[in-house]
């Protein structure tokens, strides 16, 4: 509780820090901000084109909506590995709050998923694919958990970059391995019918973006649902990282300045 009305309080330099890295992501680009919309769409059509050849059963607005979901999360954990790492003399020189460093980069990655959650809204809406009706109500708090849950993450790659200087390449292995395991360019209805053992298929559903970006699918185009233990593990696992990103965070803040 401390620690949130010490973010409060610096709610100004957390919105200017929101601002410059909106600002740094597209400075010197001659499209801008469009790219926060052509990104998505290009990456779709990439991976369109590999469903394509490997026969998955999958149309391309739930692709769509795989592949921005997943962009948020990557570009947070990606950003967040200089989040504090990446500011020795703001470390250094000025007493804040860490925390708003990595809060800034989450924060900005979600006004790209927003704006970008129009183009999807959109094309949906163009292609007759979307979903009226009382379960895009729902949508906010799944967006809501996605963010709590990218925050998390921030919080432990930043912290663990400013000790681990290789924690850069780690994260990058890692989500590499995460996104097959991840509903992303194949749905979970998929993946159920191909596992060979109940077991196997409950470990799998543990991942919280099984549940998240299916979650996103059946709000947004009437999609299957997730089911109760991916659904489950979609809120449960979020917070559960939350707390032990901000317990991490907190215990090696104060060391900060000595190891950058």
């Amino acid at each position: 509780m401390i620690l949130l009305q010490e973010v409060i309080r610096k709610r100004e330099m957390l919105a200017t820090l929101v601002a410059r890295n909106l600002k740094i992501r597209y400075q010197s680009s001659a499209l801008g901000f469009l790219w926060t919309l052509l990104n998505p769409l290009f990456m779709m059509l990439i991976y369109w084109l590999f469903i394509r050849l490997m026969k998955f059963p999958m149309d391309p607005w739930s692709l769509l909506t795989g592949v921005l979901a997943w962009q948020f999360l990557t570009m947070c954990c990606g950003d967040a590995i200089n989040a504090v790492a990446g500011h020795p003399n703001l470390v250094k020189k000025v007493y804040f709050p860490r925390i708003i460093l990595p809060l800034a980069t989450v924060l900005a990655n979600l006004v790209n998923y927003l704006l970008s959650l129009v183009v999807l809204f959109a094309l949906t809406l163009l292609a007759g694919k979307f979903a009226w009706g009382p379960a895009l109500a729902a949508l906010p708090l799944v967006i809501l958990v996605q963010l709590l849950f990218c925050l998390g993450l921030a919080l432990i790659i930043s912290c663990s970059s400013v000790y681990f200087r290789d924690t850069e390449h780690i994260v990058a292995v890692l989500l590499m391995a995460w996104f097959f395991m991840t509903p992303v360019i194949y749905s979970l209805d998929y993946i159920s019918a191909k596992a060979p053992f109940p077991w196997l298929l409950a470990f799998y559903k543990l991942n919280p973006m099984v549940g998240l970006i299916t979650l996103y699918r059946r709000i947004i185009m009437n999609g299957p649902s997730p089911g109760w233990l991916a659904a489950a593990a979609s809120v449960i696992v979020p917070f559960l990282i939350l707390g032990a990103g901000l317990r991490i965070f907190t215990r090696y803040e104060p060391d900060f300045a000595d190891e950058l």
